[in-house]
């Protein structure tokens, strides 16, 4: 299984296998779907997370900003892990850190990442 690496993450922007991103982000194992949008900005809902739904990697790790801005409601978290899919949120710079762990230790992993507040 191909896997992703994040190599650096500041503020505003993230380099993940060399290219530099400067907009929110969701990595699945086969690809990067820079520029994601939720429909309520600092809120995550189900339907912004169709792309991962539709992989079902093992373990979605959410960034929900550097200083936690974005909201993950119980019923998001309760939506995936019902797909079993399981669901670990936390400030983005920690995200990338379980990110990059999972990746190493070889797991299907994605994330979804909120880079700025």
């Amino acid at each position: 299984m191909f896997v992703m690496f994040i190599e650096q993450y500041q503020f505003g922007s993230i380099t993940i296998e060399g290219l530099t991103y400067t907009k929110d982000v969701i990595i699945l194992p086969e690809r990067i779907l820079s520029e994601w949008r939720r429909l309520q900005g600092h809120e995550l809902a189900v339907e912004d997370l169709e792309a991962v739904l539709s992989r079902k990697p093992s373990i979605l790790v959410v960034g929900t900003g550097k200083t936690g801005m974005m909201n993950v409601g119980p019923d998001v978290a309760r939506h995936l892990e019902s797909k079993g899919i399981k669901v670990l949120c936390s400030k983005t710079d920690e995200a990338v850190k379980k990110f990059n762990e999972y990746c190493e230790s070889n797991k299907d992993v994605a994330a979804a990442l909120h880079l700025t507040c």
